[in-house]
C-alpha cells in the first residue's frame, strides 16, 4: 500500500521490501524488449559496430555526456567529440584543455576531465577496457551507473542501471513513496532493477527501461495509455481507484537545495599596442585569460579576470577590488604602469549552476602598458602557466563556458552601443576615468 502521511515512514518501508514476482518479471521483460525494438530512438552511439573497444569508447563518451544533460543536446557533443577521438587511443593522446574546450557549453565540466583521466589510465594499463563492472569501477571517473551500462550493454553482463528515468519507472511501477534520495532506498531501487534485467540481453533491456522513463513515464506528464508495463504499474492502479493520487505523485519530490547566492566582478580586460589608441573597436589587442584551479568549480577553465564579492557591491568598491586583484596577479597598476584608455561598466546578468546563483558583473577595460612594462608583462606571462594572453580574433572561435561567453557576448554589444552614441571617447573623459 501507498505511505501518505500519518505512518508514511512505516508503509514506504512495506513497498520498498515488496520485490517483483516471477510472474511479472518474466511479463515486463518480454514486454518491454518488444516495446524497445520498435521504438528505440535512432541515436549515433546505437550505431552497429562490429569493433569491440570501438563501441564499448562509444557507449562510455554517450553514458557520461547523458548524465545532467537532454538527448538532444547530447547528440552534436558526441559527433564533434568522436570525429576528433575516434578511439580510446586518440582521447588520451588529448590535453585537458582541448578536451575543456571540446565540451564547452554541456556543462559539469568535471565529466569530461574524467573522461580524459579514465582514457589515460585504461591505455596506460595496456589499452584494453575492463569488461566487468567490479573492474570498471577502479577506472577514475566510473561510478556504478556507467560502470553497469558500459558493462551490460557492450560486454552483455547481466547487471542493472539506475538513473533518473529507471528511479521513475520502478517508483511508479511499485508505488513507491519513499525518498528517492534516501541510501536506503536507493539501495532497494538497485535491487529492484537487478531482478528485472534481462540474462539474455541486459543491455537492451536496461536501454529500454531508461528509454521508457525519458519517452513514456515522462515527470510530468506519462503516456500511460501506451506504456508496455502499465498492467503491472502499481501507481497506475491506484490513481484509478483514488482520483486524490496521481501517477506523477511517484516519486515522491525531492526537497531542493537551497541556492547559495553569489558575486562576482568580471573584468574583461584588453591590452592595446598603441599608446594614443583611442578607438576601441581596432582589432589589434588582445585579451587576458585567467585559468581557474585544478579542482572545484569549473575546475581548469579559462575565464577573463574576476573578483569575488562579499554580496552585493557598487562600483567603487567593485573596481576596488579589481584594481588589486590586477596589481597583485600581474604587476598592472592602473595609475603608474598603465594607461587608462577606455574603462566602463558594460552590464550585469545572474548565471545558475546546480548549487549556486552567481550575480556577473561586467566590466571592459582596455589599457596600454607603459615603457618597459610590456616586456615584463610579457615575462610574468611565461613564467606564471595560469594566466595568458589571446588575440581578440580567437575568443570567439574558443571552447568557453556559456557564462563567460555570456560576459563577451555582452561587452561586444556594449562596444556596438558606444560606438553608435561616440565612435571614440574624448581626451577629458579619458583623463576622468584615469583619476577613478
Amino acid at each position: 500500500m501507498v505511505g501518505r502521511g500519518r505512518g508514511a515512514a512505516k508503509e514506504a518501508q512495506v513497498d520498498m521490501e515488496d520485490l517483483f514476482s516471477k510472474t511479472q518479471i518474466e511479463d515486463m521483460r518480454v514486454s518491454l524488449l518488444g516495446w524497445y525494438g520498435l521504438n528505440r530512438r535512432e541515436l549515433p552511439w546505437r550505431l552497429a559496430e562490429d569493433d569491440i573497444e570501438k563501441r564499448t569508447y562509444r557507449v562510455w563518451v554517450s553514458e557520461v555526456m547523458l548524465q545532467q544533460t537532454r538527448v538532444q543536446t547530447v547528440i552534436d557533443y558526441f559527433n564533434r567529440w568522436i570525429l576528433k577521438w575516434p578511439t580510446l587511443h586518440h582521447l588520451s593522446q588529448a590535453s585537458l584543455e582541448e578536451v575543456n574546450e571540446m565540451w564547452a557549453g554541456l556543462g559539469y565540466y568535471r565529466r569530461a576531465r574524467f573522461l580524459l583521466e579514465g582514457a589515460k589510465m585504461i591505455v596506460a594499463e595496456g589499452g584494453v577496457f575492463p569488461k566487468t563492472v567490479t573492474s570498471l569501477l577502479k577506472v577514475r571517473g566510473i561510478g556504478e551507473y556507467t560502470a553497469g551500462a558500459i558493462a551490460s550493454i557492450a560486454f552483455k553482463e547481466v547487471v542493472p542501471v539506475v538513473d533518473g528515468n529507471v528511479v521513475r519507472v520502478i517508483a511508479r511501477l511499485k508505488a513507491i513513496s519513499a525518498n528517492p534520495k534516501d541510501s536506503l532506498t536507493v539501495k532497494r531501487f538497485w535491487e529492484l532493477a537487478a531482478q528485472l534485467v534481462d540474462p539474455f540481453e541486459p543491455g537492451d533491456f536496461n536501454q529500454g527501461l531508461m528509454e521508457l522513463g525519458a519517452t513514456v513515464c515522462t515527470p510530468t506528464n506519462p503516456s500511460c495509455s501506451s506504456c508496455p508495463v502499465s498492467d503491472h504499474c502499481r501507481a497506475l492502479s491506484i490513481s484509478r481507484s483514488d482520483s486524490s493520487l496521481l501517477v506523477t505523485d511517484y516519486p515522491m519530490k525531492g526537497v531542493k537545495i537551497k541556492q547559495r547566492h553569489d558575486f562576482s566582478a568580471v573584468c574583461v580586460l584588453e591590452i592595446v599596442k598603441d599608446e594614443d589608441m583611442s578607438d576601441i573597436h581596432l582589432s589589434d589587442r588582445e585579451f587576458i585569460l585567467v585559468k581557474r584551479p585544478d579542482e572545484g568549480l569549473l575546475a581548469g577553465l579559462w575565464e577573463f579576470p574576476s573578483v569575488l564579492l562579499d554580496g552585493e557591491a557598487n562600483l567603487v568598491t567593485r573596481r576596488k577590488m579589481v584594481d588589486q586583484y590586477l596589481r597583485n596577479n600581474f604587476g598592472l597598476d592602473i595609475r603608474k604602469t598603465c594607461k587608462v584608455v577606455f574603462r566602463e561598466h558594460a552590464g550585469e546578468f545572474v548565471h545558475i549552476f546546480s548549487h549556486i546563483r552567481l550575480k556577473i558583473y561586467a566590466e571592459l577595460l582596455v589599457v596600454h602598458l607603459k615603457g618597459g612594462m610590456k616586456d615584463e608583462f610579457r615575462k610574468q606571462e611565461r613564467e606564471a602557466l595560469h594566466w595568458k594572453s589571446v588575440d581578440s580574433n580567437v575568443i570567439p572561435s574558443m571552447g568557453l563556458t556559456s557564462s563567460v561567453k555570456k560576459v563577451y557576448t555582452m561587452v561586444q554589444k556594449f562596444k556596438k552601443q558606444t560606438c553608435a552614441t561616440n565612435q571614440a571617447p574624448s581626451r577629458k573623459r579619458i583623463r576622468s576615468i584615469q583619476r577613478n
